[in-house]
């Protein structure tokens, strides 16, 4: 499956940002979906994910208060939303597929997109 992410640039501390990403070569619907990110000197992180019907979400304990994942399978998309930025989100977010949960928060997702830029200021 083939994954593209849009929606990254730079927000100031406070706002709000959607990021989008694409989905394609594959039966979306039958995909975990999730976001990552990787700040300045930092490695990869899991971020959220979403169960390939949308009825069940994950994140990671730092992000569940500021963070919404959400999917349209009709679209074959996946979004991610996070609210009250701070600089610290200043990251490469990534979207990534695979087929089951533990692949995407514990093994690794076998599929990658390319990564989308956030910088918050301050």
């Amino acid at each position: 499956v083939q994954l593209q992410a849009v929606g990254g640039g730079l927000v100031q501390a406070g706002g709000s940002l959607r990021l989008s990403c694409v989905a394609s070569g594959r039966t979306f619907s039958n995909y975990v979906m999730g976001w990552f990110r990787q700040a300045p000197g930092k490695e990869r992180a899991f971020v959220a994910a979403i169960s390939p019907s949308g009825d069940r979400t994950y994140y990671a304990n730092s992000m569940t208060v500021r963070t919404t994942i959400s999917r349209d399978n009709a679209k074959n998309k996946v979004y991610l939303q996070i609210s009250s930025l701070k600089p610290e989100d200043t990251a490469i977010y990534y979207c990534a597929a695979d087929e089951t949960i533990s692949a995407m928060t514990s093994l690794g997702p076998g599929y990658w997109g390319q990564g989308t830029q956030v910088t918050v200021s301050s």
